[in-house]
């Protein structure tokens, strides 16, 4: 018995020059995932001329905060648009993580008759999707979301593959037997899922709470299509906006003499970059704190039956 535990562990040992390697690899890994950033924010704080003499540099030879000074003159505007982006991210996450656990602790059940169709139901929208033009349509002439908030949570509230991982959760990791005993105390299915899946079920909430939440930071699309009202913007469209109007400005050889004045004058690279380093910030901030249940909530459900 000893001779086999000593030999299964061995079988599971790596060698001291495997760890060496991988150790070497993941750091290469880090270190060209760290040093883009690193670069964006150089840029940032280096001086518009030196850009143009000397190109990009990691080392600025000519500090700058001008890109920032831009920024912070239109403070009000960009903390508005902050408010929105905060707003809409948690009533998001919040409405997204609700939609697909429910759905996902759904078709997770062996016992539901609908379970196939509500399967191909997920799968044909991985593979398939209608088009632009027909979620257009839907969420702007069909259900009268235009130039609401609510078109810019509504069409990402709900996705395919994080119902999927929803569901291989709850079928791997929830016991039937809970359930059945919750049943025979007179529990409905919504209390089921309300008061004991959900609790028991951290690291998949976690899981598709930082897709959802990544995707409602980042998202500026759905405001460019559905939001004319300025009050409405969220940060990356506001900022994708100011980048639009300074490459024009900076790009338009026919502006009369201030237009020149003020292309001369305002900085350009480097705001890229600053608007680049304002949207990445917030949001890389808060990944820290979900990386445990994010890493475990996403190997459980990739688990394929």
């Amino acid at each position: 018995m000893a001779r086999e535990e000593k030999s299964g562990q061995s079988l599971n040992q790596i060698k001291v020059s495997t760890n060496i390697l991988f150790n070497i690899i993941f750091l290469i890994l880090a270190v060209m995932c760290v040093i883009p950033l690193l670069f964006v924010f150089s840029i940032s704080i280096t001086d518009e001329e030196s850009i143009r003499v000397n190109g990009y540099q990691l080392i600025p030879q000519v500090l700058s905060g001008s890109a920032y000074g831009f920024l912070w003159n239109e403070r009000m505007t960009i903390l508005r648009a902050v408010f929105m982006s905060v707003l809409v991210t948690v009533v998001g996450t919040v409405i997204s993580i609700a939609l697909n656990t429910s759905m996902g602790y759904v078709v997770s059940r062996r016992n539901f008759k609908l379970k196939t169709l509500y399967t191909w139901l997920l799968f044909i929208p991985m593979v398939f999707s209608g088009g632009m033009l027909a979620s257009y349509v839907v969420v702007s002439n069909i259900l009268g979301l235009n130039n609401s908030i609510w078109a810019l949570i509504l069409p990402l509230a709900c996705s395919a593959f994080s119902v999927t991982i929803c569901r291989t959760f709850f079928r791997t990791t929830v016991p039937d037997s809970i359930i059945e005993s919750a049943k025979i105390d007179g529990a409905g299915q919504f209390r089921i899922w309300s008061q004991i899946v959900l609790p028991i079920s951290k690291p998949v909430m976690a899981t598709i709470g930082m897709f959802a939440a990544f995707g409602y930071w980042n998202d500026w699309f759905q405001a460019s299509l559905y939001i004319q009202d300025t009050k409405l913007q969220t940060l990356q469209s506001l900022l994708n906006n100011m980048q639009k109007n300074i490459e024009y400005i900076a790009n338009n050889p026919y502006g009369g003499l201030s237009l020149q004045q003020y292309r001369s004058s305002m900085p350009t690279e480097s705001v890229r970059m600053a608007i680049a380093i304002v949207i990445i910030v917030p949001i890389a901030c808060t990944y820290p704190f979900f990386q445990k249940y994010f890493i475990s909530g996403l190997t459980i459900g990739s688990v394929k039956e």
